[in-house]
């Protein structure tokens, strides 16, 4: 190693210990033990509709972990085309972010699973403008062997509550 990066090295190393550049509210929020600013320690939360859980859960819809919610996959399983199962999608998507104390202009990000690929224009002719006017990051993707469900689309976010 050169003395050169061994002296930017040091320097890097000395910041992230005293918490310049990295903003020391962080550096020390993480030093101190896992905790948010309550003092409480942080917890997972299930949201469930209606407020009481399912049957047999396998999986949970909606699950919050400090300010960021996550919500499980969404597909429409009726018969329709992609413009009518991607509406159909983003709506329970709504339903579910505002059951947890969300919006569609809180979601951080979109995973977007497609039966066809064909089908990317016309879904995201539905899609534009769901959420706001600085929409969430995405990925979209064709799913071999299909979605569960015959649904031509399936969704799942992450956002902040």
């Amino acid at each position: 190693m050169s003395r050169k990066q061994h002296s930017r090295r040091g320097i890097l190393n000395a910041l992230l210990l005293t918490g310049v550049g990295t903003g020391s509210a962080y550096a020390s929020q993480r030093s101190s033990s896992a905790q948010d600013p309550s003092g409480r320690k942080p917890e997972k939360k299930v949201h469930h509709r209606n407020g009481k859980p399912g049957e047999t859960p396998l999986f949970s819809g909606a699950v919050s972990y400090r300010d960021l919610l996550f919500l499980a996959g969404k597909g429409a399983h009726f018969q329709g085309d992609i413009r009518a199962h991607t509406a159909h999608v983003l709506d329970q998507l709504e339903r579910e972010l505002e059951n947890a104390g969300s919006s569609m202009q809180k979601v951080l990000k979109v995973q977007v699973f497609l039966h066809d690929l064909a089908d990317y224009r016309a879904m995201n002719e539905v899609f534009q403008g769901r959420f706001g006017s600085e929409p969430p990051v995405r990925t979209t993707v064709a799913c071999a062997g299909g979605i569960p469900g015959n649904s031509l689309v399936e969704m799942d976010v992450v956002a902040y509550i």
